[in-house]
């Protein structure tokens, strides 16, 4: 991994995230194979298109997974058998702490290093310039090879879960205040009064009404991808044995979102 070879990254997982991630790390001068089982999105030709997450990991310095949290084990275990010492395994699913270190326990025989990716931001504008916490036995290394390609990386520690557990202690914040600020205008204008409640909502939020316009659409853009984060938020609540009153209605909210969005 040393001297003026170019890093070889795979990307598991071609959504929009990696396909984003995909596309720009190879602007970056990076190597990059990619999997995905029901490719959708648009790569750029010199994406290398791997047969399995095998195949794409095989060589990889460092392998992205960027899936479902759903299935983060499920991807752990197929590339598990072709894995080295040396290698990174970015673990970048919105998963509950608990996921993460299950992942960690899955890769570690292998002797390649787990890296415990938060992805703070939505993807798109930045791309893989999106602010990324990590954890980790490997985070340094992470941070190491890919800081001086202009990336936004802050170590967090050596533990896998610390990154995720800072991302969803956030999670519970801001999407329940998107939650919140959704309700109030919705109930605002039923009544005729919407700009009355846009007044209350920025005396706490501050800015202006292309603020709260941003809470409305971003939970209307990312309702599916929020209503995982949310149950990776209920299951480290529940972990912790905190009641997740809150995080369980945000969750309901998003869901009625999607439900109405598919109607």
């Amino acid at each position: 991994m040393g001297g003026n070879k170019p890093i070889k990254i795979a990307v598991l997982g071609l959504g929009e995230a990696g396909s984003h991630f995909a596309n720009d790390l190879l602007a970056l001068g990076v190597t990059v194979a990619g999997y995905d089982p029901a490719l959708r999105r648009d790569l750029l030709p010199s994406v290398i298109r791997a047969d399995s997450p095998a195949e794409a990991a095989r060589n990889a310095d460092i392998i992205l997974s960027v899936n479902l949290s759903a299935v983060a084990e499920t991807v752990a275990a197929a590339v598990l058998p072709v894995l080295r010492p040396g290698q990174l395994y970015a673990e970048m699913n919105t998963a509950s702490p608990d996921t993460k270190r299950q992942v960690e326990v899955l890769i570690s025989p292998s002797g390649a290093l787990v890296v415990d990716v938060a992805i703070m931001a939505p993807v798109p504008p930045k791309g893989i310039l999106t602010p990324f916490l990590v954890s980790g036995p490997g985070a340094d290394r992470f941070a190491e090879l890919l800081l001086p390609l202009g990336l936004n990386i802050s170590v967090v520690s050596d533990q896998t879960g610390e990154a995720a557990t800072r991302k969803l202690l956030r999670s519970i914040v801001y999407k329940g205040i998107a939650a919140v600020i959704g309700e109030a205008v919705d109930a605002g204008r039923s009544f005729g009064l919407e700009p009355y409640i846009r007044e209350q909502i920025l005396s706490v939020v501050g800015g202006n009404d292309a603020l709260i316009d941003r809470f409305l659409e971003g939970s209307k853009t990312h309702a599916l991808r929020r209503s995982h984060e949310l149950e990776a938020v209920i299951a480290m609540l529940g972990a912790q044995h905190v009641e997740p009153v809150m995080s369980r209605a945000t969750l309901t909210s998003l869901e009625n979102l999607i439900e109405h969005t598919q109607h």
